[in-house]
């Protein structure tokens, strides 16, 4: 075990960012409830443990479209936002049933880049994250995709909730960061288009070659985050203090095996 691996099993606050590939079943395009139920044990006896946990979550327009009846994507900005308040409702209800049942307690907190940007909203948004860590509390954040564009419509390079996990991570100060997504971890080319493509364990350094193997591969299906997205997201965690792992989300036993310093998805070492 490398002694970046093993300095895991110390992080004491974590984010953990689900992509909406993790969470919507493509069979039914709902809620994924048996992997969304074994999220919720694993965060919580994190939280058990005596660590902070706070929870990233996608997936509130792919929620809202299946609630309304709708097909494939929405083709409009002012339907993703609708979408998005139907799904967003659906989401923290799906959580808060499942916490409730783990006998934890969970907060819903919506940023909006005008929230990190702006000095006194962000004062207050560090705040209100402490006194929720202070009160045993896991919160789940999403941007408030009614009415911010940002995300959804991807004017920041960084995309999707990866920035956002990031950028969550950077404001509370945590020393870990996991984004849980379809895939293993970042490899040497895209494993769905080259077999030959090999599973990278750990790095130190975001080189342009990294980011060139990170090129064209955009998220399919209900996600809009690729791997690009995620080098965005390591980039300012690791700039931080924080590590950042990538885990398969479709086992989240993952984050517990990785946390005991199992060699599996791909390790980005804090500067």
């Amino acid at each position: 075990m490398s002694d970046f691996r093993s300095r895991l099993k110390g992080k004491k606050r974590i984010i953990v960012k689900i992509g909406s590939a993790s969470l919507i079943d493509p069979e039914t395009d709902g809620i994924d409830h048996e992997r969304l139920e074994n999220l919720v044990k694993v965060l919580t006896d994190l939280r058990k443990e005596g660590r902070d946990v706070c929870l990233v979550s996608s997936g509130a327009i792919a929620v809202g479209s299946k609630a309304l009846g709708m097909s494939g994507k929405p083709d409009s900005l002012p339907k993703k936002q609708a979408y998005a308040a139907v799904g967003q409702a659906k989401l923290i209800q799906a959580y808060d049933v499942l916490f409730e049942e783990a006998d934890t307690m969970t907060g819903q907190v919506l940023l909006t880049a005008i929230t990190l940007e702006n000095p006194l909203a962000r004062e207050n948004a560090v705040n209100t994250f402490e006194e929720l860590f202070k009160l045993g509390v896991i919160p789940v954040v999403n941007e408030n995709d009614s009415i911010s564009t940002e995300e959804i419509e991807q004017v920041h390079t960084f995309g999707d909730n990866d920035r956002l996990s990031a950028l969550v991570a950077e404001l509370t100060g945590a020393d870990l960061l996991i984004l849980l997504s379809d895939i293993d971890g970042m490899y040497t080319d895209d494993p769905k288009n080259n077999s030959d493509a090999g599973l990278i364990s750990e790095v130190e350094e975001l080189s342009d070659e990294m980011w060139d193997m990170a090129k064209g591969t955009a998220s399919g299906g209900v996600g809009t985050g690729g791997m690009s997205a995620k080098l965005a997201a390591a980039g300012i965690a690791t700039e931080n203090g924080a590590d950042m792992l990538i885990l398969n989300g479709n086992d989240p036993e993952n984050i517990r095996k990785a946390l005991e310093g199992e060699k599996i998805g791909t390790l980005f070492t804090a500067k």
